[in-house]
């Protein structure tokens, strides 16, 4: 996969106050980070839009903008770069195919094997009727 460049008209950050513990100091000190990424701005080939898609599952907003919340450190700057850097490891994930998958049959002894188990279910179902006394 070439290194892909994410444009930056495609990102919008805002810091908030993050959650969790750390006292005083996260609530009044916005350092965590919210990235929205549109993706119709991203650019990305069919393949890798329909799998980006698949892989955000419910960062996926209605607006197709893919959101990012990163809180896990203490600065501003680490909580940007621990976003973008999740970001890009999606969109690398995203551009990666799939094996083809190869269409194959069940080989005669299979269909063999598999009548005979349902001729022997059946005689065992016919087994279980009433019981006629002639």
């Amino acid at each position: 996969m070439p290194d892909f460049d994410i444009p930056e008209e495609a990102l919008e950050e805002r810091f908030i106050t993050g959650g969790g513990p750390g006292g005083q100091n996260v609530n009044k000190v916005a350092t965590a980070v919210q990235l929205r990424v549109n993706l119709f701005r991203l650019g990305l080939p069919p393949h890798a839009y329909r799998k980006i898609k698949e892989l955000a599952g419910s960062r996926l907003t209605a607006a197709n903008e893919i959101l990012i919340q990163a809180n896990r450190f203490r600065t501003q700057e680490a909580n940007r770069q621990d976003a973008r850097d999740r970001l890009a490891d999606l969109i690398a994930r995203a551009h990666e195919r799939d094996a083809r998958r190869i269409a194959t049959k069940p080989g005669k002894a299979a269909k063999a094997r598999r009548v005979d188990a349902k001729k022997a279910r059946s005689s065992v179902k016919q087994g279980r009727g009433k019981i006629r006394m002639d």
